[in-house]
């Protein structure tokens, strides 16, 4: 999977360069990228490599073997002008085109939504956001980390569903003084992702449709 996520990558002509954060065990012989050990969670790694490398970053995991060139396009071009971006899935589209797929979702006034995987990072203006997902980490048992990042009253609104998912990331980008935005993608294959072998034998056979 990682191979496949890595060659699609570098394949993409708005890539530049690729780096593989992770442990040893998984680094990948594919020519062209880099590999680079992680830290201690996942906010620690993504802050340092933005402390060693020169954005911007386009985030991907090793788990998304069906990313491919018109998913990237349809997700860059969402982010443009962000300092940070997560791309979604539309519960809709993705059960109109798979109808037995289980994701988890995230419910917002007007849909609910399933994370894809594709993330945007500007530059080190996202490092305070990347600071606030370490320290929640650190301490996702305990609510107060999540209310003391984001404040009790947009984690109300969220709730409630009172905000849209592209209202809910404007605010959480206000709040720490960027540019946030949520990029909803038309392509149900992007939030497939591989947790589980019912995944797995679901991408083989979108995979296999597609000829590889």
């Amino acid at each position: 999977m990682l191979t496949r996520v890595v060659r699609t990558l570098l394949g993409h002509p708005r890539v530049d360069r690729v780096v593989v954060l992770g442990d040893r065990q998984i680094e990948p012989a594919v020519t062209g990228a880099s590999f680079e050990e992680a830290g201690g969670s996942i906010a620690e790694t993504l802050s340092s490599a933005l402390e060693r490398h020169d954005g911007p970053f386009l985030l991907t995991t090793a788990d998304n073997p069906l990313l491919d060139a018109a998913t990237i396009d349809a997700f860059l071009a969402g982010a443009e002008g962000a300092d940070l971006a997560a791309g979604l899935v539309e519960r809709r589209v993705l059960l109109s085109a798979y109808p037995g797929s289980r994701r988890t979702w995230l419910r917002f006034r007007g849909g609910a939504y399933s994370g894809a995987n594709l993330f945007w990072l500007a530059g080190p203006q996202v490092l305070p956001v990347l600071d606030v997902w370490r320290r929640v980490e650190q301490q996702r048992k305990r609510s107060r980390a999540v209310l003391g990042a984001f404040g009790p009253l947009l984690l109300a609104a969220i709730a409630l569903r009172l905000l849209s998912v592209e209202q809910a990331a404007a605010r959480v980008g206000r709040r720490f003084g960027i540019v946030a935005r949520a990029v909803v993608l038309p392509y149900a294959e992007a939030c497939i992702d591989v947790d589980k072998p019912a995944d797995h034998a679901l991408v083989e056979k979108i995979l296999r449709r597609r000829g590889f």
